[in-house]
């Protein structure tokens, strides 16, 4: 077995349970969870966020299959890839976080500036592969773009959704992004952002950004 085959066991192992002894007394995820939706319906009352269409509420039935509940009141039966321990809950991403795809102004070298007051321009040329974060940016655009593209701060995840597929950085500035990037953020109240960085980076989560693109 290779060193990135561990790896990759060690994750698997963990993620369904099987790393170390499960603790009887913790807290069932679900508790979490229903900490997580009321800060979310927090925030969309507050106009900070704007509810998920899409979202997906996952729960099992008394046939011990597990269903997808939509926005509309429907359901259907899902498949999960392996079973988890009782007191865990299978959840979207989506659930946790918000997730939301950048914009571009067009054509942009009409909103390209070198004034000092200008909007940092993310792109993926400005990261390095291997970095955690990105602390630096090469260009800037004007304010008058920002109707146009998507304006994210510091401490944004961000995932990239061309060329480099998959790839997530931590943003060290504020800035607006393109459409090549998806930005996560509201993620502090559900998850650690060490955790969440070693997650997305990892096999087993490209191997299913891969088997869903």
């Amino acid at each position: 077995m290779t060193p990135e085959q561990l790896k990759a066991s060690i994750l698997q192992r963990a993620m369904e349970g099987k790393l170390v002894p499960q603790n009887p007394n913790d807290e069932p995820a679900s508790e979490l969870l229903k900490r997580i939706k009321a800060e979310k319906e927090k925030l969309i009352s507050e106009g900070k966020i704007k509810r998920d269409k899409k979202e997906t509420e996952i729960f099992r039935g008394d046939d011990g299959k597990h269903y997808g509940k939509f926005a509309d009141g429907s359901t259907q039966e899902i498949d999960v890839p392996y079973d988890i321990p009782d007191t865990w809950e299978w959840v979207r991403f989506s659930t946790l976080v918000e997730i939301v795809r950048g914009g571009s102004p067009r054509p942009i070298k009409d909103y390209l500036t070198s004034e000092v007051d200008g909007i940092n321009w993310i792109k993926i040329g400005d990261t390095e592969k291997g970095e955690k974060y990105i602390n630096n940016v090469k260009e800037k655009i004007k304010k008058s773009g920002l109707n146009k593209t998507r304006f994210v701060k510091k401490g944004t995840f961000l995932l990239t959704n061309s060329m480099s597929f998959g790839r997530p950085y931590i943003l060290n500035v504020d800035g607006a992004i393109h459409d090549g990037w998806l930005a996560i953020s509201n993620y502090e109240n559900s998850l650690n952002k060490d955790y969440l960085f070693y997650i997305l980076s990892s096999n087993v989560v490209y191997s299913q950004f891969l088997s869903l693109s």
